[in-house]
């Protein structure tokens, strides 16, 4: 079996990411010999990384990555990802919204030539006006950078590490999984969706919500969408022109 990097981003998830690593360590214990878990904690201001460092005394394949300020989402995300070792790598958030052992469907659709296991919500469990928000900006977004992957708003893949060595990420806030699938999608790697349950959040907040931060994400999207999608296809109606002959 395919050795195995599972990786948390957390933020003020005390009263969660104690279960992640439980379950984290337990389920990569059933699917190969060769795993570690890393922990991304972007400078919380509550209890988490007092737990992480009990956690660490108890778990020997758990890794901790200490932020001493708060850089971001993706920042975290690249954080884990940098320091990941094992030939895939899983990722969700902290705040037990996904279920860690649905990790078993994904390792098993695994299969040669397959480079991302891309989880995709069965159905959204937040308030109605977050289901709208969430629906609208998938929708959009799918539409913008003509992606192929069903959700791309949903934080549970299975990648292959090669794959994400391969490309460059450069944003620190959310935009990092627009980001990341559009040029894994544009590298070639190939894709296959996985339906995963979501679950209403039982501790904490969502960091992302606020008008600061909508603005910022708006703004970041417009710079990705410019570089990734307007350039290149100016790029390639470049190529594709012939002047006519003399």
């Amino acid at each position: 079996m395919p050795s195995l990097s599972i990786a948390f981003p957390c933020f003020n998830d005390a009263g969660t990411i104690a279960s992640m690593v439980t379950a984290a360590d337990e389920v990569a214990r059933e699917l190969t010999d060769d795993h570690e878990i890393i922990v991304v904690d972007d400078n919380s201001t509550d209890a988490s990384r007092e737990i992480l460092r009990a956690l660490a005394r108890k778990y020997d394949r758990l890794r901790l990555i200490l932020h001493d300020r708060n850089r971001g989402y993706g920042a975290a995300l690249k954080s884990a990802f940098g320091a990941a070792t094992k030939d895939f790598i899983f990722y969700t958030d902290g705040d037990a919204q996904y279920d860690v052992f649905e990790l078993r469907n994904l390792f098993q659709v695994l299969q040669s030539g397959i480079d991302v296991v891309n989880g995709y919500k069965i159905q959204r469990s937040d308030p109605w006006y977050r289901v709208v928000i969430g629906t609208v900006y998938c929708e959009l977004m799918r539409l913008m950078f003509r992606f192929g992957v069903r959700d791309v708003d949903c934080d549970y893949r299975l990648i292959r590490r090669s794959a994400l060595a391969a490309i460059e990420l450069e944003h620190d806030s959310g935009v990092i999984c627009l980001e990341m699938v559009k040029k894994l999608e544009i590298a070639g790697n190939r894709f296959v969706d996985f339906p995963v349950h979501h679950y209403y959040r039982t501790h904490g907040r969502s960091q992302f919500f606020n008008v600061r931060r909508l603005v910022r994400t708006g703004i970041d999207i417009l710079r990705l969408w410019s570089k990734l999608m307007l350039r290149r296809d100016r790029r390639s109606a470049s190529r594709a022109y012939r002047p006519p002959a003399r």
